[in-house]
């Protein structure tokens, strides 16, 4: 399980720089380079919806009791990308950017390595 920072402040899950979820889905099976890559569990603070997140065609994550932690599993799309083995992210450590964020596609995996 990697350790995952994230920057992305405007996301829901996002608590101090760690994510409230125990499984995160990252986006971009065509991905050649970061900025092609997306957290696909992104949820924009203040939006509607309450404190979980549904997303049928990934299955539905929910919020660990509202703590963040410093570990996430993390289903990872972008296959080209060194650290995928059968859709599993194997990095020591991985960082989600995104900054003001408004959407998922406005997030990417910064440790995505072809």
């Amino acid at each position: 399980m990697p350790e995952l920072k994230c920057t992305v402040q405007t996301c829901k899950h996002n608590q101090n720089y760690y994510c409230t979820l125990d499984k995160i889905q990252v986006g971009g099976n065509a991905a050649k380079k970061p900025e092609e890559t997306c957290c696909d569990s992104f949820a924009e603070r203040g939006g509607a919806g309450g404190a979980s997140y549904s997303n049928a065609a990934y299955g539905a994550y929910t919020d660990s009791a509202g703590s963040a932690s410093a570990c996430s599993c993390v289903d990872c799309q972008a296959v080209e990308c060194r650290y995928n083995d059968n859709c599993h992210c194997h990095a020591g450590k991985i960082s989600v950017e995104g900054g003001n964020a408004c959407q998922s596609s406005e997030t990417e995996c910064a440790t995505f390595t072809c």
